[in-house]
């Protein structure tokens, strides 16, 4: 294990092993919190057993049972009493959640979501949606982020109208969106590519204009024609850079999924949590925020392989640091 000066350098690197045995003491650590987060909201509320047979009741504990006027009239008191004392009354004590579930709800919730809410075919529905989405966020912006970046007519005429899109509130404008398209999902997949190219274009801008002189030069000395310019600098340099902020952007495009998804009742884990919400069930609804965190770590991962793959360069100097 590295050094404990080590950990507190400034701009420090870590070997391999240790960020894995840091990153599951850290995990350790937040479970351990969340748990006691959870006990320390929960309560312990009073209800009625629905198992327990009541032809054993005296008349007086059957009114009572029936009309709920023992909760209603001596909550103060059944509070006090002990589990038997409760018992025979047909009374039990549970403890709930209502703001924080613990861990142990949470694991519990995945087998009812697989048994009752197709967990499954509704998550790959919205990676489908998602994938779609990012495709044609893609097409779409990479050539119009080049057309803007390279030509100064396109740059003036457009530039900064496109910039501005930025701050239109997505959530407002899915209304727009359904008079267009409905509620099927291209409308979905649609959307989702909007909120995405609004914010790449600028950022394919901002690549090509990160270009060095250097490179520019060096290919204007070998009399390369505009072209091969762009085929041999701006695209091999812009797509190095572009698929790391492509990379960033797919933690925001679950944020747009799960707002369409929420629409109507056509599949998706944004649907799943709104369900979850609706039955009062917060154990549910964390449940499938795991799962979007799990699926953003293998995005992410896949994402860096990618990288690693059609980018090696990038990562030489990296690989000599440790």
């Amino acid at each position: 294990m590295v050094g404990i000066k080590k950990l507190f350098e400034l701009r420090g690197n870590l070997e391999p092993k240790d960020k894995i045995v840091l990153t599951v003491i850290g995990a350790i650590i937040l479970i351990g919190l969340w748990f006691s987060m959870a006990e320390f909201l929960s309560k312990s509320v009073i209800t009625q057993d629905e198992s327990i047979d009541i032809s054993k009741f005296s008349q007086k504990q059957r009114v009572y049972y029936e009309s709920d006027s023992l909760l209603v009239a001596n909550y103060d008191v059944l509070e006090q009493m002990g589990t038997k004392e409760l018992e025979s009354f047909g009374l039990k004590k549970n403890k709930v959640y209502p703001l924080l579930p613990s861990p142990i709800k949470v694991i519990k919730a995945f087998p009812d979501l697989n048994q009752h809410d197709d967990v499954i075919g509704n998550t790959f529905y919205s990676i489908k949606l998602n994938f779609f989405g990012y495709l044609l966020a893609i097409l779409v912006s990479i050539p119009i982020g080049f057309i803007l970046g390279l030509i100064p007519l396109f740059r003036g005429l457009f530039s900064q109208i496109i910039n501005s899109y930025r701050f239109i509130p997505l959530t407002a404008v899915t209304g727009i969106f359904i008079m267009w398209l409905g509620l099927g999902s291209e409308m979905k997949v649609s959307f989702l590519a909007f909120g995405i190219i609004v914010y790449l274009i600028p950022v394919v801008v901002q690549r090509i204009d990160e270009v060095q002189n250097v490179y520019l030069n060096t290919v204007f000395t070998l009399g390369a024609t505009s072209w091969q310019t762009i085929r041999t600098v701006y695209i091999p340099y812009v797509f190095s850079k572009i698929i790391d902020d492509i990379r960033v952007l797919t933690a925001i495009s679950w944020t747009y999924i799960t707002i369409v998804e929420m629409l109507n009742k056509g599949g998706g884990i944004g649907e799943l949590i709104w369900t979850a919400k609706r039955q009062s069930r917060i154990d549910k609804a964390f449940a499938i925020l795991i799962i979007i965190v799990v699926i953003g770590i293998l995005q992410d991962r896949l994402f860096v392989m990618i990288d690693r793959i059609l980018f090696p360069f990038k990562h030489i100097n990296k690989g000599n640091k440790h």
